[in-house]
């Protein structure tokens, strides 16, 4: 099974605080192509980025009060076509938990992740991100019908 993408996405966008500046500065540099999509940030990112860039981004709660589960939400839910999160592998996150279960979900739900400003790059320059692209949705029905009822 698949999902098709439009060439206008949906994109996800986090920032832990010591990578806030590198992904205004990406988002600066990359501006016109955002401009072509949907923005999705949790609360502080998406603050920032409408104040730096001056575009409009749907804002979800700050992250370690629930904002990365909500855009793990709109993943599963299939509302996120690629996930720009520039975490700090150095800093301990007090809702690294969160963060964990935010990037499983990604890779859970195959959304393209860019998780630094190379792999970003090299992501949205692909032809892909301003064309359509069949995204293959994962089959589990077989794990579902495994675990149901052992809630």
């Amino acid at each position: 099974m698949t999902q098709r993408l439009t060439p206008r996405k949906t994109i996800g966008l986090v920032a832990h605080d010591n990578k806030k500046a590198d992904l205004t500065e990406w988002a600066k540099f990359n501006l016109r192509l955002l401009n072509l999509h949907d923005l999705v940030a949790t609360g502080t990112t998406g603050s920032m980025l409408e104040e730096q860039l001056g575009v409009k981004v749907r804002r979800l709660k700050s992250g370690p009060l629930g904002g990365d589960q909500q855009l793990g939400s709109l993943i599963a839910d299939g509302q996120i076509d690629f996930l720009v999160f520039f975490w700090d592998p150095l800093e301990p996150q007090p809702h690294d938990t969160d963060v964990k279960a935010l990037l499983r979900l990604a890779v859970v739900w195959n959304i393209p992740v860019a998780c630094n400003r190379a792999s970003a790059d090299f992501m949205v320059s692909s032809p892909l991100m301003l064309g359509d692209y069949q995204r293959t949705l994962p089959d589990y029905r077989e794990y579902v019908e495994r675990f149901s009822g052992q809630d």
